[in-house]
């Protein structure tokens, strides 16, 4: 059974996904589908970055 709940808004992820230059691909694909594992996990990086400069402020 495949996870339907998102925690990561598409407007965070689509912004992180233009920051790492591979938004063009999403959106060329029609989706997340033939996005890399490699970079799937860099984007969730980034979000996890960006949650934690928001918590120290």
């Amino acid at each position: 059974m495949s996870r339907k709940t998102s925690i990561m808004s598409e407007n965070l992820k689509e912004e992180i996904a233009k920051e790492l230059g591979v938004y063009e691909q999403v959106k060329k694909d029609g989706g997340w589908q033939n996005v890399s594992s490699k970079t799937c996990g860099n984007i969730v990086s980034k979000a996890i970055e960006i949650a934690n400069r928001k918590v120290e402020s």
